[in-house]
């Protein structure tokens, strides 16, 4: 009777986890900010903010994403500024958002820490 492949011995080959020089990058501060941006409706406000190319009224952001109710909003808006991706500024009534410029910065270094 013939011994099948897989109760061969296998061969040595080279060790699979070879040390490449670099050292693990720490990806914790970007946590934040990614789960905030993994988010369907807060990516979205992100596009309508970066497409505003300044600030916004809460108010256009609300008729953006008329389908959740303003306490929804809000969280989102909170999420956002939590994570360093907006800024907010109360005139009167109305809160203006923006995106954040360091927030762009730090993305970009994200993106850099991938290789890209």
């Amino acid at each position: 009777m013939k011994a099948s492949a897989a109760n061969e011995p296998q061969e040595k080959s080279s060790p699979c986890c070879v040390r490449r020089g670099k050292q693990s990058t720490d990806t914790k501060p970007y946590a934040l900010l990614l789960k905030a941006l993994a988010d369907e409706t807060r990516l979205s406000i992100m596009g309508l903010l970066a497409g505003a190319a300044g600030e916004l009224c809460v108010c256009e952001i609300e008729a953006h994403v008329k389908h959740l109710s303003q306490p929804t909003i809000s969280h989102h808006m909170k999420q956002l500024r939590e994570a360093g991706l907006v800024t907010a500024e109360r005139r009167g009534t109305w809160i203006y958002h923006a995106i954040d410029k360091r927030a762009v910065a730090r993305l970009r270094e994200f993106v850099a820490l991938l290789g890209g």
